[in-house]
Parts: structure tokens; sequence; C-alpha cells
């Protein structure tokens, strides 16, 4: 008798259980927001870290030995070539100038007096007043005599060379440095003794490293025609300082070294600055923006559509029109009689080049008119069938804004193993309103 009453309870429960079950509502179709990919042109730009040298560098060493007398500069002032810096005590080099010019005397006198006997001999052995012998060793000792004027002369000069030596200018124009001696100290000819420094600090080079590596890959690209160069001027370089604020001036690109460092496989690029206000210092640290090339075949898709994979790949999901099957795999004919097409989701291993704003450039992995996925990744799987809308992106950085640079990038790839844009920079992006996004995909 109870379990008869029990099951008639039971029993009305599992139907009205079995009721509610066929008559829930089918799982709704996710909605994702896409932008169509189109090509458009990025600027290649390379940032690579480098430090300051000045454009020449000129040390100031004694060239005779003696005691420094005075200083006649203000350290870090500037001064010009052949300036007098130092004044090394000239009296000894006073009396070799002295005995240089008095034996160039004697020895002009000798000349003279072996001139009148060559002369003289010469008329007496015509009549055999002389022997020959005699006259041939007047002749020896005149040529003895104008050598040792000669001789004489090469004294005198090099000892007013020296006596020079003792005005020690500066040998280019720039700003001098610290003195590293004093008045009353000892210099010598025979150690160099270093005394100062100039150095002319506008313009200013700047020296940069780029793995050879990275180098391989710009020259591959322009030899396929992807990277197109500016023509023949020089490519505009931006510097970036220790501060993190932009140098005012631009820079040119000067030259590429042809030998890669055996130590760290990179090679050295030089660029010029100007520098009136001095606002460069040899040996600051900074980095150098390189615009290399154009890139005519880029696609820029935002940060938020990117993922990457458990192997460090950069990938992203794209809505492709495919046919609608159903659980057998039979595909679900149309009033048409057509097999139904529906809009699926698919996987795609995309490769990047760096950043622009908050985009990241693609070169690899997408097509043009590729619809890319870039609100409700979460929501999408690869063969899920989605309802496509344009995606509403949010507005664009006030200027001035922080945007996602190379250092963002570098992090984000790190966090997912991978190394998405080495010496990659981040141009400044200009996104186009939230409604004009999904029509081009172009920034």
């Amino acid at each position: 008798m109870f379990s008869r009453r029990r099951l008639l309870i039971l029993l009305p429960l599992a139907l009205l259980a079995a009721c509610e079950q066929q008559a829930a509502p089918p799982p709704q179709t996710p909605e994702v927001g896409i932008i169509t990919v189109q090509p458009t042109s990025v600027p290649v730009v390379s940032e690579l870290p480098g430090r300051t040298n000045a454009y020449l560098v000129a040390q100031v060493r004694a060239r005779v030995d003696g005691v420094v007398l005075r200083r006649e500069f203000t350290e870090g002032a500037i001064v010009k070539a052949g300036q007098r810096l130092y004044k090394i005590d000239p009296a000894p080099y006073i009396a070799a100038l002295n005995n240089a010019k008095a034996a160039l005397a004697k020895a002009q006198a000798n000349l003279a007096t072996q001139n009148a006997l060559a002369d003289r001999y010469k008329v007496l052995v015509e009549s055999n007043a002389v022997s020959k012998q005699e006259y041939d060793n007047a002749i020896a000792a005149q040529g003895q005599a104008i050598a040792d004027v000669a001789a004489g002369k090469a004294a005198v000069e090099s000892a007013q060379i020296n006596l020079g030596y003792t005005d020690v200018v500066a040998p280019v124009k720039g700003q001098v440095g610290i003195s590293q001696v004093t008045p009353g100290a000892y210099v010598q000819a025979g150690t160099a003794t270093l005394m100062a420094t100039v150095q002319q600090l506008d313009p200013m080079y700047v020296d940069v490293t780029q793995s050879s590596l990275d180098g391989l890959k710009l020259r591959r690209d322009m030899q396929e025609g992807r990277l197109k160069t500016g023509g023949a001027d020089a490519a505009q370089v931006t510097l970036i300082l220790e501060d993190g604020r932009v140098y005012a001036e631009k820079g040119k690109l000067q030259f590429t070294d042809v030998t890669v460092d055996q130590a760290t496989g990179s090679v050295t690029v030089r660029a010029l600055f100007p520098n009136a206000d001095r606002g460069l210092l040899p040996g600051m640290f900074v980095r150098a923006r390189i615009e290399e090339g154009i890139n005519s075949n880029a696609f820029l898709v935002p940060q938020l559509g990117v993922q990457h994979n458990q192997k460090g790949q950069a990938t992203v999901l794209v809505v492709e029109k495919a046919d609608n099957v159903d659980k057998d795999g039979k595909p679900i004919l149309g009033k048409d009689g057509k097999a139904e097409k529906v809009d699926k989701v698919a996987l795609r291993i995309i490769q990047t080049a760096g950043a622009q704003g908050q985009d990241w450039i693609v070169q690899d992995g997408i097509k043009a008119g590729d619809r890319v996925i870039v609100q409700g990744v979460e929501k999408a799987r690869p063969g899920d069938i989605v309802k496509v809308v344009a995606a509403q992106l949010p507005p664009p950085p006030p200027p001035g804004a922080p945007s996602m640079d190379m250092a963002t990038g570098a992090r984000a790839g790190a966090a997912a193993n991978v190394n998405p844009a080495p010496n990659v920079s981040a141009a400044p992006a200009k996104n186009p309103a939230p409604d004009e996004r999904p029509a081009s995909g172009k920034n």
C-alpha cells in the first residue's frame, strides 16, 4: 500500500520533468564582433639600444718633457682649434734651439771655406800646381760641409718644433673636459702624459646594435618586395632618451657595419644627430627608432583579437562561410535545395611583426577580406556556429596617452613563451571611429 502511494506521487513528478526537458529552448548562437581586414601600408621601424658618442674626440697629451707652468682654460668651456691650453717651461728648449742655430752657423762658415778651397784647387789642378788627390780631397770636404749645413738646418727645425710643443694647444674645436694635470706637474713625452680631452658634441653619433638575424630578415623582405625603401635619402632616426622622452631632433642613418661581432652576433648601426643645445652627452644610454622601409602588405589586428596557444604561437579566430551539417555530418538543405551556409569559427596561426598603437602588425596567416573576431573571443571555439555583428571598438587613446609599445609587447610575449615583435617599435596609431572599423579593418 505504501509503495503504491509512493509510486503515484513520483510518477507525475517524473512526467513533469520530462515535459520541461522537452520544452527547453535550444542553445543560443553566440554573438561575436568582427572586423574585416584589408592590407595596409605600415612603416617598418626597428627600436634598437645604443649609446651616444662624440663626433670628434681628441686627447691632449704631452709631446715634450717639462714642468707645466700654467693652465689657460676653464674646465668645461668651449675651446677653438689651436687655442693654447697649457704652457710647459720653454727654457730648456729655447737653449736647445740657440745651440742648434749656433751649430748651423758654424757649418755654414765651414761650407764657405770649403767652397773657396774647391774653387781654388780647380784652377791649380789644371796647371798641375796641386795634385789630383788634393783636389779630390777638397771636393770631398766641400760635400761634407754641405751635409753639415743640411744637418744643422734640420736640428734648428727640430728644436723649433720642440719649443712649439711647449704651447699645448687644442687640436679640434669642442668642449674641453677635466684637466688631468695642474701647474707644477711634470709631464713626459715618452709616456704621452694625458693632460685633457676635447670633444666635439655637435653633431653627435649614436651607435646602436642590431642582431645579424634581424638584418638578414630585413634584407630578405626587401629582396622579395615586401618592403620598400624610402629612396636615396638617409633613413630618419628618432631617439628616445633615458627618461623616456623623445629627442626633439631627427637623426640620419650613416652606415651599417659589415662585420658581425662574434661574441654577441650583432652589427653596429651608426646615426648622426644635431646637438646644438648639448642635450646629448657622450656615453648616454638611448634607444633609436630607425625607419627601415614600408610594408605595403600588412594587416592591423586589434590586440583584443590576438591570443597565444600553448606553443607560444600567435593566433586569431576568423569567421568563415561553411555548410551547416547535422549531428551525422550530413549537409542541411535550405528551401532552395542547396546546402545551407552558416558562419563558423576557424583558428588561424599568424605571424606578427611588431605593434602599431593598439594593433598588432600581422604579416602572415590571414588574407584580405578575412573576418577576424575581436569581441566575444572567449565565447567562440573553432567549429562553432556564431552570429556576426560589427565590432564596437573603444575610441583611440587621447594624444600623449601611453600606448602599447615594444616593452609591453615583449612582456606579453614572454608571458606566453613567445617574442612576438623583436626590435620593432610601436608607431602611434590613428584609429578610425568604431563604426568605420569593420568596413575596412584599417587604421
